[in-house]
């Protein structure tokens, strides 16, 4: 269950909010507190979700420090946020990382370096892996070696998301009406994809002060650009390798190779932007855990790309071997500890949606036959 301190806190204020409703145009959040006096976990875990930490009621609030009510909206969903993760990730062992991201690096950093362990004793010693003829990734590690790590972390990874998800919509979709929800995944898709609710209202998000800015939102729909691409990139790979019988690494022409590089720069530069964002955001709205769930995640992204990188600079010298490793390494655990790092604020996120665009489409068709004439 969430922490008691979260839960009370979040109720105090939604409470409050609920009463006062002043930020009701900001976001999505406030029309969903329209009505309400009561909200029970499942309902604090959906807006706090559906929550995108724009800041713009922060900036508004009446309510806000120094007043004796001291209602901080953005602290107490990021809180709530944190402990809805814990509450429905899959495997419960997860839990834990939620609460104290570092134990996430640590478990990324054991899995890299076994899974590098593993490739030095498959070449009798690391050092071995420096003598390995360049340009041979299959000399370093075999092919069903390469495909078994990181098809089983990502496996893995797809799995442990799509039940926590599942878990999630379960708990806030009581009295959801599936063809309603059917019928509103259009329009919740078309906000998921635009990141439409990254907009503070409009002008944007609060990302360093009272000024409006549109950073956060670029730089989310940049990494998300470059993981698409990365994507295109190993698919196009998998073409060539096994339809058309080339072997990797691929030419520096290649499809596979200029789109891993596109992506990869993208993510980098989605990856840092966000990093910016972070270093200069108030400190007053912000939830400590939260920040530092965001600081892990977008350091171990960036450490995972470049290492990518890396060996496409260095794979046709002796540093091959050993930068292969490592890449391989990293990639496995990344996939491993990404259930248990802020990756599964996407999915629960789209989900938030998804009841909001669906209470928003049966608002309309109450009042539409509100307003019909009576025979």
């Amino acid at each position: 269950m969430p922490s008691p301190d979260a839960a009370g806190e979040t109720e105090r204020v939604l409470r409050i909010c609920a009463a006062c409703l002043y930020c009701d145009g900001l976001c999505p959040v406030f029309p969903g507190l329209s009505g309400k006096h009561d909200f029970s976990i499942a309902d604090m875990g959906y807006l706090a979700n559906l929550c995108h930490n724009c800041r713009a009621c922060w900036h508004a609030c009446q309510y806000a420090p120094p007043h004796v009510f001291a209602v901080n909206v953005p602290a107490a969903l990021a809180a709530q946020r944190r402990e809805t993760y814990a509450d429905h990730v899959w495997p419960r062992a997860l839990r834990p990382g939620f609460r104290r991201p570092a134990l996430g690096a640590g478990f990324f950093v054991a899995v890299a370096l076994a899974v590098m362990a593993i490739v030095a004793a498959a070449n009798g010693s690391w050092a071995a892996l420096r003598q390995i003829r360049p340009g041979g990734f299959y000399a370093v590690a075999p092919q069903r070696l390469m495909i078994g790590l990181a098809g089983a972390s990502l496996g893995w990874a797809v799995l442990s998301l799509s039940i926590s998800t599942l878990r999630f919509w379960r708990a806030i979709s009581d009295d959801a009406k599936p063809r309603l929800s059917l019928r509103a995944l259009k329009l919740a898709t078309q906000e998921i994809v635009t990141l439409r609710h990254l907009d503070g209202g409009g002008p944007g998000c609060h990302d360093a002060g009272p000024g409006f800015s549109q950073s956060r939102r670029f730089f989310h729909q940049i990494m998300v650009a470059g993981f698409v691409l990365l994507l295109a990139a190993t698919l196009a790979a998998a073409f060539l390798q096994h339809v058309l019988a080339v072997a990797p690494p691929f030419a520096l022409t290649s499809l596979p190779v200029g789109l891993g590089v596109a992506g990869g720069l993208a993510v980098l530069a989605g990856a840092a932007g966000l990093l910016a964002v972070e270093a200069r955001a108030e400190r007053a709205p912000s939830e400590r855990g939260e920040t530092r769930l965001n600081l892990v995640f977008l350091v171990l992204i960036v450490v995972t790309v470049l290492s990518g990188l890396a060996l496409l600079v260095w794979r046709d010298g002796a540093a091959m071997g050993p930068l292969l490793a490592l890449h391989l390494g990293l990639v496995t655990g990344f996939f491993a500890i990404l259930p248990a790092g802020k990756a599964l604020h996407a999915p629960f996120r789209a989900a938030a949606i998804l009841r909001s665009a669906t209470e928003r489409l049966s608002r309309g068709r109450r009042e539409r036959q509100s307003d019909a004439p009576f025979d």
